[in-house]
């Protein structure tokens, strides 16, 4: 990670000298306290880097169950040990390999912490348009640290959370000094309250051309998502509702093509928040080309009923065959979103008003969100529940269905098995069967070996 973030400093000195055009740059060196450019401009255009500041990592769509590869001769072509391991669900999957799941969130928490540093230094708190950097600083860490903490951090457990451990918590510029794994609750106490500095910070409205720049409804809805991982419905909801206050915008799909391979532009109206995953292990985890080697998995398919348009938006049939995904809210792009969207926060209501017993309520905000996904040409038969547990399992279907490919499959299958789904998942290859219990040790990746090598954190049982 310290090298990775040495030559991002490298990087970053460039980027500011042929973007900016200013005298004051990084000097880019391998020793602490690596000074960031000085002026907001130069800070914005720092974090205006979609390369590293959108990115999200991509070894839990890797190991997820979106998907399967085809053939043991596929899966021996995948072409880093990295990625057929962590699809086996291995104990070890790196060999060796460097980690971008890794190294990627803690050069975003890099950038954040230099804008902040920088900031305080330069004495620009002063001026009125440095909250919005600021405040975008401190989502671009937030989001960073949640990607970690979902990823290489156990589920999170009330009861539990103080002791069992959690991310390092970098929170100045400095590189060389070596971090101790903080507890799991330490972990989300930063991460919530990194959100709201920025919530009150950032511009209130979604920008409509630059969405990968966040606003307050990022904020508030990433709020949601991180209380609904964390078990805590009632704050998932109350951030729901806080986020559909000001953004309720839902997409009728009946106004969208249904034959071309790229349905959706980058900044669809659902779109909160633009993210994307790294640029890593694309043979099985890419969209919008022809992945002759992977499928999604027919029996996910099989749920979208006849008139359902994302049979059609969402999947298209390869030259062999198979069923792949098209491009989703990502207009052109190769690598899938993984950013924030109104129609995970209506799943994330729906789930929250199930779960408190008001199954009517969740039914509606559940059909408020399916009516535009259905052919207006075909009747829409409203789902109905009898109950809260049933509303629940409607729900949690199609949170499948809705948000597949975006990864958060594997973060969810990860809380719903805490709370006793019992999800087992299997794979085959080369005749032998590969078996992930409900939760096993090793829905939790292990961290790079460079790191455990370089700072000698603790490492995840797997």
């Amino acid at each position: 990670m310290k090298l990775l973030i040495h030559q991002y400093c490298i990087y970053l000195a460039i980027l500011v000298s042929f973007t900016a055009c200013k005298k004051d740059f990084l000097d880019a060196k391998p020793s602490s306290d690596i000074l960031a450019p000085a002026t907001l401009e130069e800070l914005n255009t720092l974090l205006e880097n979609v390369n590293v500041t959108n990115k999200t990592g991509a070894l839990a769509q890797v190991s997820c169950d979106d998907y399967r590869i085809v053939s043991d001769q596929n899966f021996l072509s995948l072409p880093t040990a990295t990625e057929r391991n962590a699809y086996l669900w291995q104990k070890e999957i790196y060999e060796g390999e460097s980690s971008n799941d890794w190294n990627i969130p803690f050069s975003q928490i890099f950038y954040a912490n230099s804008v902040l540093q920088v900031i305080q230094e330069k004495n620009l708190g002063k001026l009125t348009e440095s909250n919005i950097t600021k405040g975008w600083a401190y989502f671009v860490r937030a989001y960073a640290l949640f990607d970690l903490a979902r990823n290489f951090a156990p589920s999170y457990r009330l009861e539990t959370a103080t002791t069992d451990l959690g991310i390092p918590l970098r929170q100045s510029a400095g590189v060389d000094q070596i971090i101790p794994r903080s507890s799991l609750q330490e972990t989300f106490d930063q991460i919530l309250s990194d959100l709201t500095l920025a919530g009150n910070l950032l511009q209130t409205n979604i920008p409509e051309e630059n969405r990968n720049r966040p606003s307050k409804v990022a904020a508030l809805a990433m709020k949601a998502r991180v209380y609904l991982y964390m078990g805590n419905y009632t704050d998932a909801e109350r951030y729901c509702d806080s986020t559909l206050l000001f953004h309720n915008k839902l997409i009728d799909y009946n106004a969208i093509s249904r034959t071309s391979d790229t349905p959706f532009g980058y900044n669809s109206d659902e779109v909160i928040y633009q993210s994307t995953q790294i640029v890593a292990y694309g043979l099985s985890s890419g969209v919008g080309n022809p992945m002759l080697s992977i499928e999604v998995n027919p029996d996910l398919y099989r749920l979208y009923a006849s008139g359902d348009l994302r049979r059609t938006i969402y999947f298209k049939t390869n030259s062999l065959g198979r069923i792949n995904m098209k491009r989703g809210y990502i207009g052109a792009g190769i690598y899938n979103f993984t950013g924030l969207a109104t129609d995970e926060i209506y799943l994330i209501k729906a789930e929250c008003l199930a779960r408190r017993g008001a199954s009517e309520q969740s039914m509606e905000v559940l059909n408020g969100l399916l009516i535009r996904r259905f052919n207006n040409k075909d009747l829409y038969v409203s789902l109905k529940a009898t109950s809260p547990s049933e509303a629940l399992t409607l729900i949690l279907q199609e949170r499948r269905k809705e948000l597949i490919w975006r990864a958060l499959r594997w973060s969810d299958l990860k809380r719903l098995n805490k709370e006793g789904a019992n999800i087992t998942l299997t794979r085959t290859i080369n005749n032998i069967t590969y078996t992930l219990l409900p939760n096993d040790p090793r829905y939790v990746f292990p961290i790079p070996d460079q790191e455990i090598n370089y700072s000698g954190i603790q490492q995840n049982i797997r």
